[in-house]
């Protein structure tokens, strides 16, 4: 595990966390603009359907629907926090390790999105898991697993949410359960929040910070101390 938070030259390159930032925004102008020419058949190319994944086909959407949005609060929300939880994880992990962490668990997100809503978004359980006909697209998949390396490497850290900045918990108490109290407020009011996908990123993550607290162990006791 590659830490770059002490000791490192600094460099006036833009940050991968950045650089994804910039993808965000510019996809979410651009999906606009073909949307205004072309209607919601662009949505097809861009966003995640699990019917159409099932049926093998825009496999890309796997990818592009990490970078879509469905409006303007939505981005503005997605890349406030990923911001602020992948700038300091790209610094601890590396800015390599960090980009192909955050991609992968964004298709992972989406892989189980489109399995759960393809064989199970049915009558009750499509409240759960969506449909296989719902557009999905966001990043909340990759972000929650960028949080979910946190409960793993840095569970002591304290998080707060966006909307509570005085309020904070520790990451291993706070991260599930900002992830059961969007599930059961979008239940409550019928609110299309992907949250197989925010579940799947999450265990991404989980997975990814054990990985690297075994292999790294020593390190990672020395992050944990850094941060105390």
């Amino acid at each position: 595990m590659q830490s770059q938070l002490v000791g490192n030259k600094r460099s006036f390159q833009f940050s991968a966390t950045t650089w994804i930032i910039f993808i965000n925004v510019f996809i979410f102008i651009a999906a606009l603009l073909l949307q205004a020419v072309y209607g919601d058949k662009v949505l097809n190319y861009l966003a995640l359907s699990p019917a159409n994944i099932l049926h093998g086909k825009y496999l890309w959407t796997l990818v592009t629907h990490m970078f879509m949005h469905a409006s303007v609060l939505h981005l503005l929300v997605n890349m406030f926090v990923l911001y602020s939880l992948g700038s300091l994880s790209e610094k601890i992990i590396g800015r390599k390790r960090f980009v192909w962490f955050y991609l992968i668990s964004g298709v992972f997100a989406g892989l189980l999105s489109v399995f759960l809503a393809g064989f199970y978004g049915y009558g009750f359980w499509a409240n759960l898991f969506g449909t296989p006909e719902l557009y999905m697209v966001g990043a909340s998949g990759a972000i929650f697993a960028v949080a979910g390396l946190f409960v793993v490497l840095l569970p002591r850290m304290r998080f707060s949410i966006i909307f509570l900045p005085f309020f904070s918990l520790p990451g291993y108490i706070m991260i599930p359960l900002v992830l059961i109290l969007t599930w059961l407020a979008s239940l409550a009011a019928s609110l299309p929040i992907g949250n197989v996908a925010h579940l799947g990123g999450f265990l991404a993550g989980l997975a990814y910070g054990y990985f690297l607290r075994v292999r790294y162990k020593k390190k990672v006791i020395a992050l944990q101390r850094f941060f105390q």
